[in-house]
């Protein structure tokens, strides 16, 4: 493999500022790689979105991300991951991950009675049940959808009394239930994980599939031969609505305040 191919950015993409928990990952796991970052944050949240809107986004991020001649594409979203990903692989001649087979196999390694929320449409689309039977056919699984998550989180009302009791309400089937494993089946949701623990029994196990994705993610550079070996480029980010109101958000996630560029791709915003 060239230099020059090793030296390209890894291309991740999710609705909003979800993503930036994969991007963390990314950042520990694999700091010498350079990134191309997509928040389509015009048409968030994703969650509640039909199965043909989700394919359209998919196609047309995934599409200007090979443009932008990424290495790798990494969807940084679950709901995606559970509608696209076997779609979208068969169309692109890249390697294309996700997020729920890494955050299964992890799961069942950790616990029995697993617990998952999730967006109401990963939810609906038995992704993670699947995967996790799959992966160990002896485990329980119970789902929750939990459409407000994401809206409360992008509006940064993580310590709004409201989403505390959202989250009790949430939890509550899954406590009754007694799970000793939780699944965040959306990369939003660790930036809730003050809240979950405080809610869930000490002996839970909690499962970002984000950590999972990036050590498939440093397996996979290696098998194709991808690696860079170079002096990283800085992160790009790029977003499909407000940049100053990502770049906001983000400085408590990252660390640093990004710059981002709002960009139009030909029909991302029908």
């Amino acid at each position: 493999m060239t230099t020059e191919t090793r030296k390209k950015r890894i291309g991740v993409f999710d609705s909003g500022i979800g993503g930036l928990t994969v991007l963390r990952e990314l950042y520990r796991q694999l700091p010498e790689e350079s990134i191309l970052y997509f928040g389509d944050t015009a048409r968030l949240p994703y969650g509640t979105r039909t199965t043909k809107e989700i394919l359209q986004f998919v196609d047309e991020i995934v599409e200007w991300l090979v443009k932008n001649e990424v290495k790798m594409v990494l969807m940084a979203c679950n709901t995606s991951s559970a509608l696209a990903l076997e779609k979208v692989k068969s169309k692109f001649d890249i390697p294309i991950l996700g997020l729920i087979v890494p955050g299964a196999n992890t799961a069942v390694e950790q616990g029995k009675r697993i617990g998952v929320i999730a967006t109401p449409a990963t939810a609906a689309s038995n992704a993670y049940r699947h995967a996790i039977l799959k992966a160990d056919a002896s485990v329980q699984v119970w789902q929750v959808g939990c459409p407000y998550f994401v809206p409360l989180i992008e509006q940064n009302q993580l310590h709004d009394p409201y989403t505390y009791q959202i989250a009790e309400e949430y939890l509550m089937p899954l406590i009754q239930q007694q799970i000793d494993t939780l699944v965040y089946g959306c990369t939003h949701y660790p930036y809730l994980e003050p809240i979950l623990r405080s809610l869930l029994p000490k002996s839970v196990n909690f499962v970002d599939p984000a950590v999972s994705l990036v050590k498939v993610v440093a397996r996979e550079l290696e098998i194709m031969n991808l690696q860079n070996y170079k002096k990283p480029k800085p992160t790009k980010f790029v977003v499909s609505a407000s940049p100053q109101k990502f770049a906001d958000l983000s400085l408590q996630w990252l660390g640093y305040k990004p710059v981002v560029q709002a960009i139009s791709l030909p029909t991302i915003l029908d």
